[in-house]
């Protein structure tokens, strides 16, 4: 009955928008362009600033970025997935070890036009580590406001569409998770208390640290590191290589998707808690540098051109997965 009611409200909320057009005749890539390298610094340097404390899980900082985030969803005119104003998902304290107070995930929705059951989720940390004894803030711009506000913009670009009369044929949840840093805790409650089934998600584009350039691509902004595409979907995999191919030729890195790699990426960011349950994931990641976890990951050192390209991407890659025919298969599970 409560999912019912959610997709009634949302129905209601993104039917406001212009006559429904037939999606496939829309150029996606005029919507990509309108995720912006100037409109990305501005928001990393909202973000990313002081004045958010380091949003650390629970604290006032991260409180005060959850309500910049749900600020921006409703500017958009992108309703929540929960239903009227309440864009929190609340994640309570027992989730969380030691004294980690309760925090909530940002959830907003939009509703598929064609396949609304079928649900596509985009998603990004937007927690980070907060401050040190001496008051000192860990702004986090590449961990993880650059994805964060990555997947800002990414929603803008879909409320764009759907004002022009595309609305997705699938429905989209972008999912700014809490409590990363403390251990996936904010998708593991997500998927522990799925707000749509996660039989139905089809899948999840992750993105952490999508705005620096790390030692092995200097001088390279044209690059991002692609972990888990291949590992649950043959079919996504190969989409997202046709997507790039097609409009942004970045160069795609699969070092870290290796089985062997030591650093095991794969298991570390927010998008394993879906692939342990089946849903194909991608995660962008833009590799390690001096910076992480560092007082020194501050919103001067990102790219935004290339912080710009890997948002594009990873638009450009929602949206096919959210308006091809057929949902993709998932031909690796265990």
């Amino acid at each position: 009955m409560k999912k019912l009611l959610v997709f009634a409200l949302t129905a209601s909320l993104v039917g406001c928008g212009a006559h429904q057009k037939d999606v496939d005749n829309a150029d996606p890539m005029k919507y990509a362009e309108t995720i912006t390298p100037s409109d990305l610094k501005e928001r990393v340097y909202i973000f990313a600033s002081d004045e958010f404390e380091g949003r650390e899980t629970g604290e006032p900082g991260q409180k005060k970025a959850a309500e910049y985030l749900k600020e921006q969803y409703k500017n958009f005119d992108i309703p929540s997935a929960l239903g009227g104003d309440d864009y929190f998902q609340e994640v309570p304290k027992s989730y969380f070890r030691g004294d980690t107070k309760a925090s909530e995930n940002v959830v907003a929705f939009i509703k598929g036009s064609e396949k609304p059951e079928e649900v596509l989720v985009i998603s990004s940390h937007y927690d980070h580590v907060g401050m040190d004894k001496d008051g000192n803030v860990f702004n986090g711009a590449d961990d993880d406001a650059s994805g964060t506000m990555g997947v800002v913009e990414i929603a803008q670009a879909f409320s764009e569409a759907v004002k022009d009369g595309y609305t997705p044929k699938r429905s989209i949840l972008f999912l700014n998770n809490t409590g990363e840093e403390k251990g996936l805790v904010g998708s593991k409650f997500y998927t522990d208390n799925p707000i749509f089934p996660l039989e139905e998600t089809v899948a999840n584009l992750n993105i952490d640290m999508i705005g620096r350039i790390d030692p092995d691509h200097e001088g390279n902004d044209n690059y991002i590191y692609l972990i888990g595409s291949d590992k649950l979907s043959t079919e996504l995999h190969e989409l997202s290589e046709e997507v790039n191919s097609k409009y942004m030729n970045l160069d795609l890195d699969y070092t870290y998707n290796d089985e062997n790699d030591p650093n095991r990426f794969y298991y570390r960011s927010d998008h394993y808690n879906f692939a342990k349950n089946n849903v194909p994931v991608i995660f962008y990641f833009n590799g390690v540098h001096a910076d992480y976890h560092k007082i020194t990951d501050t919103p001067d050192k990102i790219n935004y051109d290339a912080l710009s390209k890997r948002a594009r991407l990873v638009f450009l890659t929602a949206w096919e997965i959210a308006n091809r025919d057929e949902r993709l298969v998932v031909d690796k599970a265990e």
